[in-house]
């Protein structure tokens, strides 16, 4: 590859998505390749497709899992010296876009504003930059500007007389105005809510790459996870989200677990507080998150609500982070799980088979990257656009 177009204003288009498009197979014949399953003319036949076309760098639609930063996190998953010259482009159109959403965030701040979740989150916001800005480049002025920004981002707001996390969004869960969630809601998952700067936040720290406040802001979110952690006959499970009643009252509608998903339900949750206990040297945080996750995989109720394969919130997702936990786990609870998952994962695809769609996050290419994942030690760290790789 030798230039790669640009531009500011794309439509969405499925050549530059990492999760529904052609960057997940380009991911996952990186990934092959790297363990000779694959072979590499496949990977450059595939990435250079995806640079062909024009790839959007608008800071309006643009994120870890669209555009400029999905491709350049993919490339880089190739290892030093690949794309290259691809990558010395994306890298400008990266730090261009990153600055430009800081600088709105922080504006959004002064101003006194609630946020929208797509500033912050892992999919398409400033917690997902960072994430690809740390695989990328490791310790730099930028990424430590993303988790500043994320320090602040956990500090408390007051509206209306109020105090309420710094975190919380103006909007509903798809990120837009709704009357059914009049005051906004706080979003508690690794994709779209508040586990998602836990993780990025402790990932770093533990790479010793901190700024001032970060344990402080690493201690806010986990003390706001244990206020709204339940229990219930050796269960712990906390909500997807609260609406501004459930904020007043102190109290969650949720009557038990959600779906075991990473996207919001308890692993994704256990994994960003293990990886907190882990940053904070705590043993205790680390326990109970391993704790929860291991009651949760071991809870045939909680199984019984994947009904599907798929990396985001079915089978992969669980069996990818309950692996990633019990390789960083104290004891080995979690690892002796891990061939019963495995066992009911082909299980479930032997049964209801593959889905229709073909991407990472909800289709076959992520289902089939988790199975070899899983099966062979990856060179790569694929799954930090997960916040799962630690």
């Amino acid at each position: 590859m030798t230039a790669l177009a640009t531009e500011r204003s794309a439509a969405p288009g499925w050549a530059q998505s990492l999760d529904a498009g052609a960057l997940g197979p380009v991911l996952a014949h990186i990934e092959y390749a790297h363990t000779g399953d694959g072979d590499w003319a496949t990977a450059h036949r595939l990435a250079a497709a995806t640079v062909a076309a024009p790839i959007s760098s608008d800071p309006a639609t643009t994120g870890l899992f669209h555009g400029a930063p999905a491709v350049a996190f993919t490339l880089n998953t190739a290892g030093p010296g690949a794309y290259q010259r691809a990558l010395a482009v994306l890298d400008q159109h990266v730090a261009d876009l990153t600055r430009h959403r800081l600088e709105a965030a922080h504006a959004r701040i002064d101003a006194g504003r609630l946020a929208e979740l797509r500033e912050w989150d892992l999919i398409n916001g400033l917690t997902g930059i960072g994430a690809h800005l740390l695989e990328r480049h490791g310790d730099t002025q930028q990424a430590r500007e993303v988790l500043a920004y994320l320090v602040r981002l956990t500090e408390p707001v007051t509206v209306n007389g109020e105090q309420l996390p710094g975190w919380w969004s103006v909007n509903g869960p798809s990120d837009t105005p709704s009357p059914r969630w009049p005051g906004g809601h706080a979003n508690f998952g690794i994709a779209h809510g508040i586990a998602g700067p836990l993780a990025l936040l402790s990932s770093a720290m533990r790479r010793g790459i901190t700024v001032a406040g970060q344990p402080e802001a690493i201690e806010r979110i986990c003390a706001w996870l244990d206020r709204w952690r339940s229990y219930s006959r050796a269960r712990t499970w906390w909500p997807e989200m609260i609406s501004r009643t459930e904020w007043s009252a102190e109290a969650s509608h949720h009557p038990g677990p959600q779906r075991p998903s990473w996207c919001y339900g308890t692993p994704g949750l256990a994994r960003a507080q293990q990886l907190a206990g882990l940053a904070l040297a705590d043993p205790r945080r680390q326990r109970a998150a391993e704790d929860a996750l291991l009651s949760c995989v071991r809870d045939p109720v909680q199984l019984f609500d994947l009904s599907d394969a798929t990396l985001c919130h079915g089978w992969a997702g669980l069996l990818l982070t309950t692996w990633r936990a019990a390789a960083d786990a104290a004891d080995d609870r979690l690892a002796a799980e891990l061939p019963r998952l495995a066992a009911r994962f082909d299980q479930h695809l032997h049964r209801a088979g593959m889905p229709a769609e073909t991407g990472l996050l909800e289709g076959t290419t992520g289902i089939d990257l988790v199975r070899h994942t899983t099966a062979t030690e990856p060179p790569t760290r694929w799954d930090a656009c997960l916040l799962l790789a630690g």
